[in-house]
């Protein structure tokens, strides 16, 4: 065990240079992923909630890096999705870790149902869920807030909680109790603009230096082609506000500013995530948007480096998605990716890839060998005794990055670096 964790050292000693300067590809994920929230779940993968997805009760895919997304399950199930808003759907999930916890914030509302619709929240242990249910936090007509739904979680820097969300009638915000599951009264206040052609949803409120920087969505946001999502982003030295564009002008009756549109790629692009640091000091927003050649696919997954002004402002490159761009650097083990071999010293053994997760582990006729496949924790998650030849399917594993080691009888081991991934 003690030499399987060294050669992962050791690989990522001489590897990491290489690996700064990989690209990746728009869009980062061709399945239906709307309204996207992110979070590190401190296990070396990052986790994606988005819009629920036809059965699909929020569907959470994780990624080591935020470009390769492998599907991980859902918050809920048909027996325990939440239904405080009658035949309404969960849109617009946000996940943040309140202590020791994953929160879930949920939208649920049907199509035009401004006042009857809601947020929720629901809790689980591990990031990967399940999810228990804790029911409604409130209701548009509970509050006098019309179209309560897109929720945004933040905790500022004196640790209190709070929670923005609106969508086209106004963006607002109120304090959050310690453990973020349940509202403090009285604290209600509002920062976006409830009527015109200056509304938003889509909210997400981040630090950037001395500044807080407001997100958010303008357009319609799921017309296909006719789409016209895009968006936009404001700053205030105050959490409540007021929230200025670029001219100082307050963005409760003056335009925000336009950081992306739409290109000839892709149509809508919005409602994007928690804006992640990588280990190179840069940042990264992952959001929707249509295929111009794929509409049918639905809102898919896109991840853009948003960069900085000398003024502070941040910026996407030619304000609108780009097509491949250098991916996000971090230093952890999943840079393993794209290695095969850690080490062969006994040339009878050998371990060959036959398909999608399906490997063949070979050695000498008649002679026995040890196999076993290890994630990157070093734990051991299958094993066996093979005679001249095994077949080795992971399709029953996690989907990750895993190490075979072959051993034989009388010394010689080969390891090698795979990968089990969903099947497509």
């Amino acid at each position: 065990m003690k030499m399987i964790k060294n050669l992962i050292l050791l690989v990522l000693v001489f590897c990491p240079l290489q690996m700064m300067a990989a690209n990746y590809k728009n869009p980062v994920k061709q399945s239906n992923l709307p309204d996207p929230s992110v979070v590190y779940g401190g296990d070396g993968y990052f986790y994606v909630y988005t819009t629920q997805n036809g059965q699909q009760y929020v569907p959470i895919y994780r990624s080591p890096d935020l470009v390769n997304w492998h599907f991980a399950g859902t918050a809920f199930t048909s027996a325990t999705k939440p239904t405080f808003v009658d035949g309404g759907g969960i849109w617009a999930p946000e996940i943040a870790h309140i202590g020791q916890k994953w929160v879930l914030y949920y939208s649920m509302s049907t199509w035009g149902g401004e006042w009857s619709c809601g947020i929720g929240v629901a809790t689980a242990d591990s990031p990967a869920g399940p999810f228990t249910d804790h029911g409604k936090l409130f209701i548009s007509s509970e509050i006098g807030v019309q179209n309560s739904i897109d929720p945004c979680f933040f905790c500022d820097t004196d640790g209190k909680n709070y929670l923005f969300w609106g969508s086209f009638r106004g963006i607002y915000g109120m304090e959050l109790s310690a453990d973020g599951l349940s509202t403090k009264p009285g604290t209600l206040f509002q920062i976006g603009p409830s009527s015109g052609s200056n509304t938003t949803e889509g909210s997400m409120i981040f630090r950037h230096g001395n500044y807080y920087y407001y997100l958010g969505s303008s357009g319609s946001c799921c017309s296909g082609l006719q789409s016209t999502y895009h968006v936009v982003v404001a700053r205030s030295k105050f959490l409540q506000g007021p929230y200025y564009n670029k001219e100082g002008l307050s963005v409760m009756s003056h335009p925000y500013v336009t950081i992306m549109e739409k290109s000839t790629r892709v149509v809508g692009p919005g409602h994007n995530s928690e804006v992640i640091t990588d280990d190179n000091g840069r940042t990264w927003m992952l959001y929707h948007g249509y295929q111009t050649w794929n509409v049918d696919a639905g809102r898919v997954l896109y991840l853009d480096e948003l960069k900085w002004d000398s003024q502070g402002w941040p910026y996407i490159e030619n304000g609108m998605p780009s097509a491949e761009s250098e991916a996000p650097y971090f230093k952890d083990y999943h840079y393993l990716t794209g290695i095969s071999d850690l080490r062969s010293d006994a040339a009878p053994f050998s371990v060959t890839p036959g398909g999608d997760n399906y490997y063949q582990l070979n050695g000498p006729e008649n002679v026995s060998f040890h196999w076993a496949v290890y994630n990157l924790r070093g734990e051991k998650v299958k094993q066996g005794v093979a005679s001249a030849t095994q077949e080795l399917w992971l399709n029953d594993v996690a989907d990750g990055i895993y190490i075979i080691k072959v051993r034989g009888k009388n010394g010689g081991t080969q390891l090698k670096v795979v990968k089990a991934t969903e099947a497509r």
